[in-house]
């Protein structure tokens, strides 16, 4: 069989019908009329028509070829039948590179006029005529009925796509609400429906998993439009994901939110900050304890092995940043900061945790000090004594080994900041000694006091910082104001002619 006659494969497009060598002659003075083909596009054209190599196509069948390739690519892209998988199969979804999900996903509105071009408008909602009061109609009528068909349906057809998603909750399905202070979604009737759905049988609140999953699917690829971000912060609400055994989907969507770009972030912040209190707190209580199981799980079985999913407890983050971002908009916040506080790390290796953020950063390899807010008062204090106890070793042993080197002595006061003070002028001689020794400043301190025998083990500087403590907040001494309402310090409003005296408070904290 010919290659003519060989039907092109969905992955290669249609070659290039070659023109016979006599149509050509009689062609020819048309052909001398159109513009000449630029050779990039001659050489492509002749890399595709395998069967007609060294020979020129007409016009007319590059023109047809074209039309060929854009059905072909339309018939690829249409999906004959939607496919509703097992919930297990979740798991096998394909590991997301970061970076590759950024250049991927690029916002349709963040993106330049070329790259708007090809891109075919949203598609038209489809038609969901299901008020609010619609739907709470048909829950009071199962209580008296029994009969869940029509709430069923009602949960089959919305939660089937993200189009769907949109054409029940928008609130104007012909509308854009392409703006970051409205979210256009009915926030009252994505409530009433969540609210009644822990009520359904397990039937129905199956059907709605596995529309997620289906949503999730069709929309694994390609630029997100508003409609997208509006479907899913409308999922990020579900409370099924409060359940260990809706993880795996969980996780997929916080994937696919984490992984979106910063223009559809900035959407989805703004968003969040208009949701009640109550919702936006039990928000950031899912995603704290979905963290937390992760690390510490009741039962291990319950998941996939954590070499398999590491990107579970990153993209959960990444999401809480988004939600820690919009209570810092809020004034005052929604929440207070404390809620935030994952006390779970608490029982980890956070000194691990920091070097590996010391090391890295903030690139691709994942530490929880890229994300402090999560992180306890009493964490980070352990944290930052245990890096001081680090520092400390390290500096006194570059000094041992510089003395070595340089065939010195070495000395036991050469692993200490040293001070030497007088009780009479405590401040003056403690900057002076601070100042005159500023590559010691993170060794461990030992405190002489002038005329005094005694070796200090630890209570002649905790005698030194009491002292110079009560000598520079006492107000007489003008430096700090002390407030009552408040019960706290504060500069004084007098003028001052030595500001290094505040560098000494700022070191001595």
């Amino acid at each position: 069989m010919s290659e003519a006659g060989q039907e092109p494969s969905p992955a290669a497009p249609p070659a290039v019908a070659a023109a016979a060598p006599e149509d050509k002659k009689g062609k020819e003075p048309e052909r001398e009329k159109l513009p000449p083909i630029v050779s990039a596009g001659a050489s492509a054209t002749a890399g595709s028509d395998r069967g007609a190599k060294g020979q020129t196509s007409s016009f007319s069948s590059f023109v047809s070829t074209v039309s060929q390739k854009k059905e072909a690519a339309e018939n690829k892209s249409s999906p004959t039948h939607l496919v509703f998988p097992n919930i297990k199969n979740v798991r096998d979804l394909p590991p997301i590179c970061l970076d590759v999900r950024q250049k991927q996903r690029v916002s349709i509105d963040a993106s330049s006029s070329e790259m708007k071009a090809p891109v075919l408008p949203e598609p038209i909602l489809p038609y969901q005529s299901k008020t609010m009061k619609d739907f709470q109609e048909d829950v009071e009528k199962v209580k008296s009925s029994g009969d869940w068909k029509t709430v069923h349906d009602f949960y089959l057809k919305t939660f089937d796509s993200f189009p769907d998603l949109n054409a029940a909750f928008k609130k104007d399905a012909t509308a854009s609400f392409n703006t970051i202070e409205d979210s256009g979604i009915n926030a009252k009737f994505v409530n009433a429906v969540y609210d009644a759905l822990l009520n359904t049988p397990q039937d129905i609140q199956k059907t709605v998993l596995k529309g997620i999953i289906n949503s999730l699917l069709q929309e694994w690829k390609g630029p997100r439009t508003k409609d997208d971000l509006r479907a899913y912060f409308i999922l990020l609400q579900n409370p099924q994901f409060n359940n260990t055994s809706t993880y795996v989907i969980y996780a997929h969507l916080l994937r696919q939110i984490a992984t979106l770009v910063e223009a559809d972030h900035h959407f989805l912040v703004h968003w969040c900050k208009k949701l009640s209190q109550k919702r936006f707190k039990q928000l950031v209580e899912k995603l704290l304890q979905f963290i937390s199981l992760r690390l510490f799980p009741a039962k291990p079985e319950e998941f996939p092995p954590i070499t398999k999913c590491s990107w579970w407890i990153p993209s959960a983050s990444k999401v809480l940043a988004l939600l820690n971002t919009a209570n810092n908009l809020v004034r005052p916040p929604l929440i207070p900061y404390t809620d935030f506080y994952n006390s779970t790390l608490d029982h980890i290796d956070l000194m691990e945790e920091y070097h590996t953020w010391q090391s890295f950063g903030n690139s691709h390899r994942f530490s929880f000090c890229q994300y402090p807010f999560v992180i306890s008062i009493a964490a980070k204090k352990i944290i930052i004594q245990r890096d001081s106890e680090q520092q400390m070793i390290s500096i006194a042993r570059q000094s041992l080994v510089d003395k070595v080197s340089r065939r010195q002595r070495p000395d036991m006061n050469m692993l200490f900041l040293n001070m030497k003070v007088r009780r009479t002028h405590l401040v003056s001689d403690s900057l002076d000694e601070l100042t005159r020794k500023r590559a010691d400043l993170k060794k461990k301190l030992k405190v002489t006091f002038v005329g005094e025998a005694g070796l200090d083990m630890g209570g002649l500087t905790k005698e030194w910082f009491l002292l110079l403590i009560r000598q520079i907040f006492h107000p007489d001494y003008g430096m700090f104001t002390y407030h009552k309402d408040s019960h706290c310090h504060w500069f004084s409003s007098f003028k001052c002619d030595n500001y290094s005296e505040f560098r000494l408070v700022g070191i001595n904290a």
